[in-house]
């Protein structure tokens, strides 16, 4: 029965660096150099996602609809983390303001103007909400937590409750009790 996600067989002929057991990605994700995607087991990435660039997933991560992931930068998000609908993450960014160059991939890098480039990591059990963006050069430190339509530029403590433009500490998770239940999991497998 042919299903949204790619059957096994299909996967392989993807041409993704590596890949674990049970991942699930859509038809109608778009995926850009594949050779540089690492994806590990009981992962997912939904319809309507681009994902371009040296990105690593890790295991039982969630990539919802229409999310964005790009840039020359490393994207590293950890296991159990989750993106909801919408978030767009970028490694490079370009300026914007000043007018003193051209701007966009169609334009050789001598006529443009990088202003920020850099590793985007996000650790174990990170939830980003919907419509957020991050930025480069971020670190979102593990179980923290980020409202939706948020903005991310830096380093976000553990455990912590983020939302806002930009992102401010608004409150801390009440509980590590994924902790434990990570590992109840994992004892399952």
């Amino acid at each position: 029965m042919l299903t949204s996600y790619f059957e096994k067989e299909e996967l392989r002929e993807l041409g993704l660096r590596s890949y674990g057991e049970n991942v699930l990605i859509s038809r109608f994700a778009k995926i850009y150099n594949p050779d540089k995607l690492i994806i590990g087991n009981n992962s997912r990435i939904d319809d309507f996602c681009i994902l371009t660039g040296e990105i690593s997933v890790g295991s039982f991560v969630h990539i919802a609809p229409f999310c964005l992931l790009q840039g020359s930068e490393k994207i590293v998000i950890d296991d159990f983390a989750g993106l909801s609908s919408r978030v767009s993450i970028y490694s490079v960014s370009e300026d914007y303001t000043l007018g003193l160059s051209l701007t966009n991939p169609t334009i050789p890098d001598e006529f443009r103007i990088i202003i920020d480039k850099g590793i985007i990591v996000i650790e174990k059990h990170v939830l980003i909400g919907s419509n957020s963006i991050i930025l480069p050069n971020t670190s979102i430190h593990e179980g923290s937590s980020i409202g939706a339509f948020s903005l991310l530029r830096g380093e976000y403590e553990s455990w912590k409750i983020y939302s806002g433009i930009p992102a401010k500490k608004v409150g801390q998770r009440r509980s590590k009790t994924i902790v434990d239940l990570e590992q109840k999991l994992l004892s399952k497998i």
